[in-house]
């Protein structure tokens, strides 16, 4: 026998309400600092909002914290990003967010349409006040130009006020105006778009400020400024896209190839007699068959192979590639699964495993020349060894097989994910880099930006391998970076993080820099430039967006408020019957066993009663 006890417990479950506090430098460029804290230290003070909920506080700038100070140092503002994070954390409860900030979002996705499906309260920090304004809104440039060429420039011009105004907008390189055009703004065209093209003379890296004139009683003229850099470049890489058919892939590649204006891509057909190989520097091979006979044999250069449902495997089998597949009339399915060991050269994982799987035909995969893969193949819900996407190396030769079509649709997953294609591109651009190059392999590979806002954090990374071209956890890597105009020096030491080296540098003025990259105890270092600039995004704004967070509140059935209506706001939010403390109860069952103090008690009583009977004889 087990006799259970059934206890009912009632827990009170207050409503939540989320504090969220701008602490971007915005709040700084308004001097809004001390009225930021003492919103936060009302809402703390206030017992009775405290009696009724349940009081979380957060920072939020470029990501959303747990608030325990504020700095207002942050570099960027993600206000969707907090207000989603804060409905998650909160999905299945009663819950409200105070939003304390001046509405000026520089990055993430429009606040204004959050999917939010709590009431937001915004409470408005900032100038309200419009001012007459005029900025570089976007500038749009190509990273790249070559030699003796011409890039274009597109400069978008917003201008802001009741008056018909007159400037100058202008390019400067090195103190010397390369362009400049007059610009008229009015209310009803607020809007110009000024466009030219600049000359590149000589290689190398080159640096331009664009900046439109400033108008009477404009109050902030920071954001009449932008700098941006171009990469001028002795020449260009020809790629082939080689196929026997047409396939969405082929524009894919295509298009992430060019990402990188170093490439430019051709598509052909095989049966096109007229193909020029001589022309072409690196090669992708779609899906082979017997009729690349000819071109497998006459490219001398680096390529990437692509197999799929009409790859000519037999054909392939034969021709001494080091890689053979015994494949059956059988089509599957793979999906990708990334490995971190992967060494040949740095990628990190883009959410591979996330991507569609590609589709080649079944069979096994064998290697017969040195090999590494970056991904393997899972299919069936197995996930194997075999490879997905291997690079093989013979001699001065590379190359790289992927295993599967439908690459297309990494792509365009990558874009829902992102909303950019960006993270592909690279990817599939630091692959024909690798692939493409002629020179010997470096064992130093150092990667940075060419710019920097200021305040902007910067970090810089390294992949280091060694004689064996195997990474080398064990070295020691070092920054030196020198401001090129008070030859001021520092050097920091990297620091390993996963399989490549990473370094933050803080504390840099604006201005340009040159760093070098060295290995201790080799002879081995790497060298570049970048420039960290006067631009600081969150000094763009010249007053608070009032019209999109309160756009935010309706939609939310929320409410809006200047600071110094605050008092309202809370007594509103106490009153609102809407938030409410609900009861749940919780039934527990328990065998006596566990009621030990009970069962004590019992043995206690049981054994005086029979003591009792045993001393008067009636045992």
């Amino acid at each position: 026998m087990n006799p259970k006890i059934t206890t009912l417990e009632t827990e009170n479950i207050k409503p939540v309400l989320s504090v969220l506090a701008d602490n971007s430098l915005s709040t700084q460029f308004f001097k809004e600092e001390k009225k930021v804290q003492e919103l936060v230290s009302k809402v703390e003070s206030n017992e009775e909002l405290q009696d009724k909920f349940d009081v979380q506080y957060f920072s939020f700038g470029n990501d959303i914290k747990v608030l325990d100070s504020l700095s207002f140092t942050e570099t960027q503002t993600d206000i969707s990003k907090a207000v989603e994070a804060v409905n998650e954390l909160n999905k299945d409860k009663n819950a409200a967010t105070i939003l304390i900030t001046d509405g000026n979002q520089t990055q993430g996705n429009d606040y204004e349409f959050s999917s939010t499906k709590h009431k937001v309260f915004p409470v408005v920090i900032g100038d309200t006040i419009k001012y007459q304004d005029i900025q570089i809104s976007q500038l749009n440039v190509n990273k790249y130009s070559y030699v003796k060429n011409k890039f274009p420039v597109e400069a978008l011009l917003y201008y802001e006020g009741k008056e018909t105004v007159n400037t100058t907008f202008s390019i400067v390189k090195n103190g010397n105006r390369v362009f400049s055009k007059r610009v008229r703004f009015s209310p009803e065209n607020p809007v110009q778009t000024v466009t030219t093209n600049l000359v590149s003379n000589t290689k190398g890296v080159h640096y331009y400020t664009a900046s439109i004139s400033s108008i009477a009683n404009e109050k902030n003229t920071k954001n009449n400024y932008k700098s941006f850099s171009v990469e001028v470049l002795d020449e260009q890489t020809k790629v082939l896209l080689l196929s026997s058919f047409l396939h969405p892939d082929l524009g894919a590649l295509k298009k992430a190839i060019e990402s990188n204006k170093q490439r430019k891509v051709d598509i052909a057909l095989i049966q096109d007699k007229n193909i020029n190989l001589d022309a072409y520097q690196f090669f992708v091979l779609y899906q082979p068959n017997s009729y690349f006979k000819s071109t497998l044999e006459k490219i001398q250069s680096n390529f990437l192979l692509v197999s799929g449902t009409k790859t000519d495997w037999n054909f392939l089998n034969s021709q001494g590639l080091g890689v053979q597949k015994r494949v059956i009339n059988q089509k599957e399915e793979y999906t990708a699964i990334y490995n971190p060991d992967f060494l040949t050269f740095y990628q990190e994982d883009i959410g591979f495993g996330q991507f569609p799987p590609l589709k080649d035909k079944f069979g096994e995969v064998q290697t017969k020349k040195e090999s590494q893969s970056l991904l393997y193949q899972k299919y069936a819900g197995v996930e194997t060894t075999q490879p997905l996407l291997s690079t093989f190396e013979e001699n001065d030769k590379k190359y790289a097989v992927l295993f599967g079509e439908g690459i297309w649709k990494w792509r365009a997953a990558s874009y829902l994910k992102e909303k950019n294609f960006e993270s592909f591109d690279t990817f599939v651009g630091n692959l024909v880099q690798y692939l493409a190059s002629t020179k010997k392999r470096r064992r130093l590979d150092v990667k940075a930006q060419r710019l920097y806002a200021a305040n902007e954090p910067i970090t810089i990374s390294a992949f280091y391998v060694d004689k064996n071209y195997q990474f080398d956890s064990r070295a020691s890597l070092e920054l030196t970076v020198t401001n090129l105009e008070t030859n001021a020096k520092k050097s920091i030491p990297f620091s390993l993080f996963n399989n490549s080296y990473q370094v933050a540098v803080e504390g840099l003025a604006s201005g340009e820099y040159s760093y070098t990259v060295t290995v201790k105890n080799q002879n081995i270092s790497s060298s570049g430039r970048f420039k960290i600039e006067d631009y600081q995004i969150e000094e763009q704004f010249t007053n608070a967006n009032f019209k999109k967070l309160e756009q935010l509140a309706l939609k939310t059935d929320g409410a809006i408020v200047y600071a110094d209506k605050v008092d309202d706001l809370l007594k509103k939010i106490q009153e609102d019957a809407s938030f409410y403390t609900t009861q749940k109860s919780i039934t527990k069952k328990q065998s006596l066993v566990d009621w030990k103090w009970l069962l004590l008690l019992i043995i206690v009583l049981l054994s005086i009663e029979w003591f009792f009977r045993k001393y008067y004889g009636k045992i």
